[in-house]
């Protein structure tokens, strides 16, 4: 778990009522005996079958204390350089402590942590009831992961004196009223003031095993029983429920979304926005109040056994706290998460008086059923089984070609990437694996002949990651199809997962997963996507950044390397056709207005990354934006681009839920540019295809094999 509360803010003045801000001392947590012996089991199996065994001694455990310290505190806003000192004392004791199960040195350090949450909301709370000086020429630092701590409760005070400033400014250069100003704030520091009340010893102990495992590479993970039916649930893409996206809002637990199809949506008793308020099992069970409970609880209350009772306590969206509610039943059937599938859409295109029809596929993860498929179900749910029907929908649909979008994609079953790279190369080798003891070990694929055999792209970007890359660095080693897009992720890593409950041989879960490395995965061609990732063969702008996204931005991630090419045959290569693609591509983006509106997108979020100081002068910060909305109006038209509006200082539960939806719609209707630019390449790809073979020569740069 990582907590991190953020505030980008602006601030003011003004007299308030008085706040009720004489909280007690937050709960003090324990570690509880399970966690503790969970830790020294990991342990045993990280230091003994990890790909890379790192050993858990003194320099392991200090790096384990200042992963887990700034999981905490990242921006360094609530700790003193004291609490700091303090903790250093203990730094090269955690080793010795995790071996004999005791977890009081990481369970210590959280419950200083959450009083400090609690100390500084109280002091920005009360902050709310002063004015702000904003004709002062001072500045604020909201990057603050590289800053010193502060050295004292002074020094503390004043961070905190900008940062509610900051956050008022924002907010009264949307226009808002001062009284308004107060409300939202105090509404925003009360929220993370009461989160610090709801911590259990089961948050800490996962923030304390993340900072663990990611010390010994980046990929190890631990899950508790929680994390670990997330997991299940997004590699099965369905779950057991009433089919409804939950979202906490004002302390209430509220409706965001109804599944269609879902038990929720078919019964016709919820709304959009409706308010949980209380819970109970089957027909008759006591209704639990679950106002200012913490959402996951209340979704676990939710969840349960197929064609069980839920009973819902319901307040609806348009009625007030203390209207009429009412108690409706909903029994649970399994659902199809199908906003996660893969799925397709055909984009036509003309150029040069050629129209082309280009089949994009979007595939937002490697998913397979697991279970199912140990089971032998016939039926059972998988990315490369969606795909191949929706592939197969597409030369229906007579495509002249297919774009594969793995934009955001993180991975997921290895086994899937290795079926989808069959779909489009046909039988032989996909992606090759290197164990701890260096054996290495050749994964096929054994589709007879591919199921598309037409012009490929595969479009990827920062976030393109794990199965991810092994598919698109097939597809290029073979020569297949065009990656497009910006360098993936860079994660040339193979993890599985271990139930430490069944190592311990226990009846009930209480240990709960290990997801370690075992291997590193090389592509056929002997390199490997670890660290660099797979290179496009024509790059397209993007929005992330490298220094925070992707293997290169981990300070403990294995090096690059390379092996042995694997016996593969690189026939049809579109190599040969790079060069006339990238022509095409730079002389159609020259004349593309969007694309270019999204070059400056990228170029204005990319300096405002690098900006690591904000003003806190009003005068100065309306100045630029006056320049930001001179240059939106510039854009009559560009309601396709990154930037789209100006900064309403609000964070996204501190909207309407019906304003939250309607910006959430507007980004998803948005003109996908990139996507539209890709498509164009495939569209090239084909024209160039259907020219040489009308020309009846043999495709340049076919090879032999290797």
């Amino acid at each position: 778990m990582r907590i991190r509360y953020v505030f980008l803010g602006l601030f003011l003045a003004v007299p308030l009522t008085a706040y009720s801000l004489e909280l007690g001392p937050t709960p003090v947590l324990s570690p509880l005996p399970q966690q503790a012996q969970a830790a020294k089991l990991s342990a045993q199996f990280l230091t003994r079958y990890a790909y890379k065994p790192v050993p858990l001694n003194d320099a392991l455990s200090a790096k384990i204390m200042d992963r887990f310290i700034k999981s905490l505190d990242p921006d360094r806003s609530f700790f003193l350089q004291a609490d700091i000192d303090k903790f250093a004392a203990d730094n090269t004791e955690l080793d010795d402590a995790i071996l004999r199960e005791d977890l009081k040195i990481p369970f210590s350090i959280f419950n200083v942590y959450s009083q400090r949450v609690v100390d500084r909301m109280a002091y920005a709370r009360n902050l709310l009831r002063q004015g702000f000086d904003f004709s002062v020429r001072e500045d604020y630092s909201p990057l603050r992961d590289k800053e010193p701590w502060p050295q004292s409760d002074q020094q503390s005070n004043d961070l905190w004196r900008k940062r509610v400033k900051s956050d008022w400014l924002r907010l009264k250069l949307a226009g808002q009223t001062d009284a308004a100003i107060r409300d939202t704030l105090d509404k925003r520091y009360k929220n993370i003031l009461e989160r610090a009340y709801k911590y259990k010893s089961d948050d800490v102990f996962q923030s304390f095993m993340d900072a663990y495992t990611t010390s010994v590479d980046p990929h190890t993970d631990y899950f508790g029983a929680a994390a670990s039916a997330d997991f299940d649930i997004s590699m099965k893409l369905s779950l057991v429920g009433i089919g409804a996206v939950l979202q906490e809002r004002d302390g209430y637990t509220t409706i965001r979304e109804l599944v269609p199809g879902g038990p929720a949506q078919l019964s016709g008793k919820l709304a959009v926005g409706d308010r949980i308020i209380g819970v109970g099992q089957g027909n008759d069970g006591a209704v639990k109040e679950v106002v200012g409970s913490r959402l996951d609880e209340v979704v676990q209350m939710i969840r349960g056994e197929k064609d069980s009772v839920v009973r819902l306590d319901i307040l609806p969206a348009d009625t007030g706290e203390s209207g009429g509610h009412r108690v409706i039943s909903l029994v649970r059937d399994k659902i199809s998460l199908e906003k996660q599938a893969a799925k397709k859409t055909v984009l036509t295109l003309k150029e040069r008086d050629i129209e082309r029809r280009i089949g994009v596929i979007t595939l937002p993860a490697f998913y397979e059923d697991f279970d199912a498929r140990r089971k032998g179900e016939k039926d059972y749910r998988s990315a490369s089984r969606d795909v191949a029907k929706l592939v197969g929908e597409l030369k229906q649909e007579n495509v002249d070609g297919v774009l594969i979008d793995l934009r955001g994609n993180g991975g997921g079953s290895l086994a899937e990437a290795i079926d989808l790279t069959g779909l489009f190369v046909g039988k032989g080798p996909v992606v090759q694996q290197r164990d701890a003891e260096g054996k290495i070990k050749v994964e096929s694929d054994d589709l007879p002949t591919p199921a598309w055999a037409g012009p490929l792209g595969v479009l990827i970007n920062r976030g393109s990651a794990s199965a991810s890359e092994i598919f698109a660095a097939a597809i290029q080693d073979y020569g297949r199809g065009v990656i497009i897009g910006e360098p993936s992720f860079g994660k040339g890593t193979v993890q599985t997962v271990v139930d430490l409950d069944q190592i311990a041989h226990n009846g009930k879960p209480k240990f709960g997963q290990l997801k370690l490395t075992i291997a590193q995965f090389f592509r056929v061609d002997g390199g490997t996507t670890q660290l660099r990732g797979v290179m496009p063969d024509i790059s397209l702008p993007g929005l992330s950044d490298p220094k925070t996204l992707g293997e290169a931005s981990y300070d403990n991630a294995l090096p690059w390397a390379q092996i042995k090419p694997a016996q593969y045959r690189a026939a049809n290569d579109r190599s040969a056709l790079l060069p006339q693609l990238q022509r095409r591509h730079d002389a159609r983006v020259q004349n593309d207005r969007d694309f270019q509106r999204f070059e400056e997108d990228a170029a204005e979020l990319k300096a405002q990354r690098e900006k690591r100081v904000v003003s806190l002068n009003e005068t100065e910060r309306r100045n630029e934006m006056t320049a930001l909305t001179n240059r939106l109006k510039a854009r009559a038209e560009a309601d396709d681009g990154l930037v789209r509006g100006e900064d309403d200082g609000l964070q996204g539960n501190e909207r309407s839920l019906t304003a939250d939806i309607a910006i959430e719609n507007a980004r998803k209707n948005a003109k996908d540019v990139l996507r539209n630019e890709a498509a164009a390449i495939v569209a090239d790809q084909a024209d160039l295809l259907e020219y040489i073979q009308k020309a009846g020569s043999q495709q340049p740069g076919d090879t032999g094999g290797k």
